[in-house]
């Protein structure tokens, strides 16, 4: 088994970089390889990259290979979810955070100390709050450290412990605190910390105000060119019927609570007019409650697929009823991209500049959320309308070339 890479390139560019990250960045289906993926691959045209990070799923073993040909060097480190349980229990008895203990791994530590005392690279990109630890307890040697914190993670803490109760309700709010201390302290000491939104930087500077010029949204964009709707696919399930789509991975809280309130409230209303309606949560890890809503007749639960597009291709609309949700929602640029009318609520549409009714529609509560899909499903006028100009926006503005240029300017200025 591929553990790590040792070859560096023979061409020195602007210089080496460290870049840590949660989860291997590869296969691109998850929001928290999407980014690291893109940022990696960008950081790749004028560094040596040197990548550290950690496989949860035995099947990303596979992908080793692919992600060690983009690095000059790279570490990958299994984790043990069995041994991760433990580690929780040691979390709370210390005062450390259940993310940060989740992601800790003994050697990937000793290997971010190793290349950060020898190599002493130029560049220190981290990605996400759980992997600040690694580096901000080794002595600063870098000319630059960013840490992109994506979203601002204590505020979805904050957000579960307000829907929880009891045991998990303390523990929801005590993650929250751990978390934002770490984020606080990311803040004060990383040159800036940067978020997949405007809106959300500004969140986070209203949280740490004396370090409002450090922190910077450098929105997250899609690979358009990828999400192509002149691409033929093959039907996945029977396209006459009326059919709506949620894409995601799907053990994520935000997703579940979305679907699971989408067949509770939403469809059974949407059926009341188009009673042959179905609904396809597609996406891996599909938690128990998620699983249980395949028993009801026309949801269907997929898990994890090859490829979410030929899905996105023949749904009527894509729909992201998010009540919990931080940054940008991948799923809503994507099925932009696919030129597919999406519904959404207003927690998926921050960080996403598309007009309301015109490149997509903005719903606010399940009444309003049904009649939208009804008059999609049954309008293809208004489909090729919306969807249409949904891929008109992305091709203009979400580019990730464009988007991940924010970082560089980031470098320079710290640099100079």
């Amino acid at each position: 088994m591929v553990t790590s890479g040792d070859t560096l390139t023979e061409t020195r560019r602007k210089g080496d970089l460290l870049f840590l990250t949660q989860r291997i960045p590869y296969p691109p289906i998850k929001g928290e390889k999407i980014r690291p993926l893109q940022i990696l691959k960008h950081f790749a045209q004028t560094y040596n990259v040197h990548l550290g990070c950690l496989i949860d799923d035995p099947r990303d073993w596979e992908h080793v290979e692919t992600v060690n040909s983009m690095c000059s060097s790279a570490y990958f480190g299994g984790l043990n979810r069995r041994w991760d349980n433990l580690s929780h229990m040691g979390a709370l008895a210390t005062g450390q955070a259940l993310s940060v203990a989740l992601y800790h791994h003994r050697g990937l530590q000793k290997w971010t100390t190793h290349l950060l005392d020898t190599i002493r690279p130029d560049v220190v990109f981290v990605c996400s709050s759980n992997m600040a630890p690694y580096v901000l307890d080794h002595p600063r040697s870098s000319k630059s450290l960013i840490v992109d914190l994506a979203d601002v993670d204590s505020e979805k803490w904050s957000a579960y412990a307000s829907k929880a109760t009891g045991f998990m309700k303390w523990v929801y709010t005590r993650e929250a605190r751990m978390v934002f201390d770490l984020e606080n302290r990311i803040a004060h000491e990383a040159d800036f910390s940067t978020f997949v939104s405007e809106p959300e930087a500004q969140m986070f500077r209203k949280l740490v105000p004396d370090r409002t010029r450090a922190i910077v949204g450098v929105p997250s964009g899609v690979e358009y060119q990828y999400f192509d709707p002149s691409i033929e696919f093959a039907p996945p399930y029977d396209g006459d019927r009326p059919t709506f789509v949620f894409t995601g991975t799907m053990d994520y809280i935000p997703n579940v609570d979305a679907v699971v309130w989408f067949v509770q409230d939403i469809l059974p209303i949407i059926r009341q007019t188009l009673p042959d309606s179905q609904f396809y949560i597609v996406g891996s890890s599909p938690s128990p409650s998620v699983q249980n809503l395949a028993r009801i007749d026309g949801v269907h639960v997929t898990g994890r697929v090859p490829d979410v597009r030929p899905y996105l291709a023949y749904a009527r609309a894509s729909v992201a009823p998010m009540r919990i949700a931080r940054g940008i929602q991948n799923k809503v640029m994507e099925a932009m991209a696919m030129a597919k009318p999406v519904i959404v609520t207003p927690d998926a549409l921050e960080g996403i500049d598309a007009v309301p009714g015109e490149e997509l529609i903005l719903a606010n509560d399940a009444a309003s959320f049904a009649a939208a899909a009804c008059r999609l499903a049954t309008d293809a006028h208004e489909r090729t309308r919306i969807g249409t100009a949904a891929r008109l926006r992305v091709e203009r503005d979400f580019s990730w070339n464009g988007r991940l240029r924010g970082f560089d300017r980031l470098l320079n200025r710290n640099i100079n």
